[in-house]
């Protein structure tokens, strides 16, 4: 009598079980992880890590076995291209399983399972958290070497101003010195007299000794 498969049983017989685990591959290479019970979550393991294995040798005859379990191609491609290169450097522990609690309805506990290193090794993945970081860490300073750019800007500006009305100030003093200058220079010195005041007074003596004259004559 052949040895039964450890853990439960799925589905009503042998060939529905192996549809059904087929297919929970199948969606689990596709999608990376799924929801499903903790005890189909248990019997997948070793089946999804199983075509993993043969994955990664990558011959023909590893893609012909594969595809006689899951009839999918583009999903097999997916397998071989993308996920099976993922865990060259893992020799076994492809999936993870995680309990979420209980399904609504029956109360039947809940698991997740999920592929460690989906799609991408790991040292891409610290390369890209590491690169985050370093990009965090720089924006502060590029804050800071705003904001003092802003002060340097700010102390600048009262500057300019200050310099701008002295100089208004000093023009203004200028242009009164100025007017100041020219109004000395128009009016007459004290001690020098009107022209016409001259021609009045050498007029009225020419006169008078004509009048004299005159008086005479008579």
């Amino acid at each position: 009598m052949p040895t039964p498969t450890k853990g439960a049983r799925l589905g009503g017989g042998p060939a529905h079980e192996r549809q059904i685990l087929a297919n929970l591959a199948q969606s689990l290479f596709e999608h990376g992880r799924i929801t499903t019970t903790e005890a189909k979550a248990k019997r997948l393991r070793p089946y999804a890590e199983r075509l993993v294995t043969i994955a990664k040798r990558g011959d023909l005859a590893s893609r012909r076995r594969v595809l006689g379990t899951i009839p999918d191609k583009g999903v097999v491609h997916k397998l071989f291209t993308e996920i099976a290169p993922g865990f060259s450097e893992r020799d076994g522990g492809y999936t993870r399983i995680t309990k979420v609690g209980f399904r609504k309805g029956d109360n039947a506990p809940l698991a997740v399972i999920e592929l460690v290193e989906f799609g991408a090794p790991a040292k891409k993945a610290v390369v890209k958290e590491a690169s985050k970081a370093t990009s965090k860490a720089a924006a502060p300073k590029k804050d800071s070497k705003k904001s003092g750019d802003a002060v340097a800007d700010a102390v600048a500006a009262p500057a300019e101003e200050v310099v701008v009305e002295e100089t208004a100030a000093d023009v203004e003093e200028t242009i009164a010195e100025e007017s100041k200058t020219g109004a000395h220079s128009d009016a007459p010195a004290e001690g020098a007299e009107d022209p016409a005041e001259e021609i009045v007074e050498t007029t009225e003596s020419a006169a008078a000794p004509a009048e004299g004259a005159d008086e005479d004559e008579k």
